[in-house]
């Protein structure tokens, strides 16, 4: 992932209702919500929702389908898992245990695992 993409996606998750409709995504899973059941739960209005997911689109973090009426909404795992990987691909400069599908562990000085 270039720095610009990472920066994209940092700043659409930086507000709350945006993170609070990416992490509903997720939860979701790969089946996503429609618009409609995700403006249900967060509590939105319909115009707030459509501008802030626009601006996840934008970072590639989500993507919608149409389904007759409905717009169903997924989360983009791809983009957030590049994202998660440029964030620890130098994770302490090589002196920690980083492995897949955990969080990076520093190891004190003078450790090993």
């Amino acid at each position: 992932m270039k720095t610009d993409t990472a920066l994209k996606a940092l700043n659409a998750l930086s507000h709350e209702a945006r993170l609070a409709a990416f992490r509903e995504l997720v939860q979701a899973g790969p089946e996503g919500l429609p618009v409609g059941d995700l403006r249900d739960r967060l509590d939105l209005p319909a115009a707030t929702l459509t501008a802030q997911l626009n601006i996840l689109r934008n970072a590639a973090l989500v993507h919608d389908q149409r389904e007759g009426r409905v717009i169903r909404v997924r989360a983009n795992y791809l983009q957030m898992n590049d994202l998660i990987a440029y964030l620890t691909e130098n994770c302490c400069s090589g002196n920690a245990v980083c492995e897949p599908a955990t969080m990076c562990k520093p190891q004190r000085k003078g450790t090993s695992k």
